[in-house]
C-alpha cells in the first residue's frame, strides 16, 4: 500500500440535531452507540464525488499519475445507480481510460474484502498498479424515521494505491481473510435494488431504506470477528501480545469493546473513531487507519490487526505491517 487518504464531508450532524427530527437524545444515542456525530455529504453530492476526492488525495501521495493506473475498485454498498459502477464514474472523472474498473458489495467488509482481491490481482499481474476506493453515502438510504437506524450512520470516502512495488510502499498486506454466510442476508439490509417493486409515482417505503436486527447482528457481528481474528492470528503463527494495534469497523462501541475484551487487546491497544464519524460502512476501516497515522498512533515497523463484518453477512480480518 503506497498511500491511504480519506475524504469527509464537511456538513456534521450531532446527536442533538438528530433528535430534533426523531424521537431520541444524546444520551440514548451515546449510550448504546458511543456516537456522538457524523458526517452528511452535500445535496449536490454523491458517492462517486466524495470517492474522486479521496482518489486525487491517494494518487498524489503515491506521486501516481493516473495513466500509470491498470485498475481502479470501488467498495461501497450506495452506488450512485445500479449502473454504471462507481469506479468506472471515478475512472473516466480522473481520465484514466482503458483501466479495469468494477465495484465490488460486500458492505462494512469491503476494504477487507478490497484487498483480498487486490492481492489476487496482483499476484495475477505483477505490474498491476490499482486504485482502491471505499466511498459510502450512507445518509441517503437511512429511514429518518427510524431511530434505531439513523442514528448509527455517516458519509465518508477512502482511497489507497497498492501494488507489487515495496519501494517506499507505507504498509504491507500481510494477510487477509474473507467469510460470509447468506443465510443471514436479512439481517442487516440497503434497500433501493430491484427487488423494491417500482412505477411511475409510486411512494417510496420501508423496502427502500436501511433496516437492521440490531439485537441479532451484534452476537453475530462479535462472535464472527473475534473468531476471524484468532484464525489469522493462528495462521501466521502470531499471538495478541505481538500486534500493536487493532483497528475494527466502527460500528458502535458496545460491539468494539466485545471485540477487544475476547480478544484480550487491553483498551490502549484499540483505536476508535466512531464517536465523530459513526458507522460509514467500507470506509470505516481505511478512515481509521487513516486517522491513527495522523495521531501517531501507529509507527513504523508496527503490526496493525484489521477486522470488520457487515450485510451479507461478510465478515473478515486482516493484519497490515507499517
Amino acid at each position: 500500500m503506497h498511500s491511504l487518504s480519506a475524504y469527509i464531508p464537511d456538513a456534521v450532524l450531532t446527536n442533538n440535531d438528530l433528535a430534533r427530527i426523531v424521537d431520541t437524545n444524546d444520551d440514548w444515542i451515546v449510550s448504546r452507540t458511543g456516537i456522538r456525530q457524523r458526517r452528511k455529504l452535500a445535496e449536490t453530492d454523491n458517492a462517486s464525488d466524495l470517492g474522486l476526492r479521496a482518489a486525487v488525495q491517494a494518487l498524489d501521495e503515491a506521486h501516481l499519475n493516473t495513466t500509470a493506473l491498470t485498475h481502479v475498485i470501488a467498495a461501497t454498498c450506495t452506488p450512485d445507480a445500479l449502473s454504471p459502477s462507481v469506479a468506472c464514474i471515478i475512472a473516466g472523472q480522473l481520465g484514466a481510460s482503458g483501466v479495469m474498473a468494477f465495484d465490488i458489495g460486500a458492505a462494512c467488509s469491503g476494504f477487507l474484502y478490497g484487498l483480498s482481491l487486490c492481492r489476487a490481482l496482483i499476484s495475477q499481474e505483477p505490474e498491476a498498479k490499482i486504485l482502491f476506493v471505499c466511498t459510502e453515502a450512507l445518509t441517503r438510504r437511512v429511514n429518518w424515521a427510524d431511530r434505531s437506524t439513523c442514528v448509527l450512520f455517516g458519509d465518508a470516502a477512502t482511497a489507497c494505491v497498492l501494488s507489487a512495488n515495496a519501494d517506499c510502499a507505507m504498509a504491507k498486506l500481510d494477510d487477509v481473510v474473507c467469510h460470509s454466510d447468506g443465510t443471514l442476508r436479512n439481517l442487516i439490509h440497503v434497500g433501493g435494488g430491484t427487488s423494491c417493486a417500482y412505477a411511475m409515482g409510486t411512494t417510496v417505503d420501508e423496502q427502500f431504506f436501511i433496516t437492521m436486527q440490531g439485537r441479532e447482528t451484534y452476537k453475530h457481528a462479535v462472535r464472527n470477528m473475534v473468531r476471524v481474528c484468532e484464525e489469522l492470528l493462528e495462521r501466521n503463527h502470531l499471538t495478541v501480545d505481538e500486534v500493536q494495534l487493532l483497528v475494527p469497523h466502527q460500528a458502535n462501541m458496545r460491539i468494539i469493546e466485545a471485540v477487544g475484551s475476547r480478544l484480550a487487546i487491553t483498551e490502549d491497544k484499540v483505536f476508535t473513531n466512531v464517536a465523530k464519524y459513526g458507522n460509514t460502512s467500507s470506509a470505516s476501516i481505511p478512515l481509521a487507519l487513516t486517522e491513527a497515522r495522523l495521531e501517531g498512533r501507529i509507527h513504523p515497523g508496527d503490526r496493525v490487526l484489521t477486522t470488520a463484518f457487515g450485510a451479507g453477512l461478510t465478515w473478515g480480518a486482516a493484519l497490515l505491517q507499517f
